[in-house]
């Protein structure tokens, strides 16, 4: 496992340089939140990350209900009884292994690697607009119908799960990278990705803090020139 700090925000990355998979410690005063729980075998390596910080996790938000990003789950619930789990209340769903589409929404099928014997439950379902501690939730759906994205109003750091990715090359979710295409053959819907990246960048994040790949500081640029790579696919 390899740690970067950038502003509040730990990433935590797993298998870097072959198939890297981000997790995020973000740092508040007395605490930790931990944003996403990557791969089971993660679970022991994030426990001593926040040993280290010296805070403990007291949060744990899920971005989207794919396998790379609850796959410890369980087992840091396990050692971590007291903390907090949230997910949005769509991918709730697909948290237990729900796959089936709900009304309303478009006719594709859900993909990626959709978890089937996750025990944990959510503490907390989440919308649009609320918080937990200095995260604010931006619903960005696309990657699954019920994705969401953190942004940290003390500093703009936005953390996306897979709505966009930086290995590879930056890209909205569903944009194939040859590099590193996974994110986007993983993706549910193209159309609602790209309108969720659109309203990611109108975010003004001061650091794009992705599910694989690195983190990218003033990244709006970059943000942009993917949006306008996705359109024009």
């Amino acid at each position: 496992m390899k740690i970067t700090k950038m502003h509040s925000v730990y990433q935590l990355a797993f298998m870097p340089r072959l198939f890297p998979v981000n997790c995020y410690l973000v740092e508040e005063e007395n605490s930790l939140t931990l944003i996403d729980a990557a791969l089971p075998y993660s679970a022991k390596s994030i426990i001593q990350a926040a040993k280290t910080i010296g805070k403990p996790i007291t949060n744990i938000i899920i971005t989207h209900a794919h396998g790379d990003h609850v796959g410890a789950l369980d087992i840091l619930k396990e050692n971590l009884p007291e903390v907090q789990v949230s997910i949005s209340s769509r991918d709730s769903r697909l948290l237990k292994g729900d796959t089936k589409l709900i009304p309303n929404e478009k006719n594709t099928p859900i993909r990626g690697g959709v978890p089937k014997n996750i025990k944990t439950g959510p503490d907390i379902l989440l919308h649009e607009g609320e918080r937990i501690g200095s995260l604010e939730v931006i619903h960005s759906p696309g990657h699954t119908p019920g994705s969401i994205s953190l942004l940290d109003t003390r500093n703009r750091s936005l953390i996306v799960g897979d709505a966009f990715q930086t290995r590879g090359g930056i890209a909205v979710s569903g944009t194939v990278k040859p590099l590193f295409p996974f994110p986007a053959l993983a993706t549910w819907d193209k159309e609602t990705s790209l309108i969720s990246a659109r309203k990611l960048v109108g975010c003004q994040p001061s650091l794009l803090a992705a599910g694989h790949g690195k983190m990218i500081n003033n990244p709006i640029e970059l943000m942009k020139k993917a949006i306008d790579q996705a359109e024009m696919k």
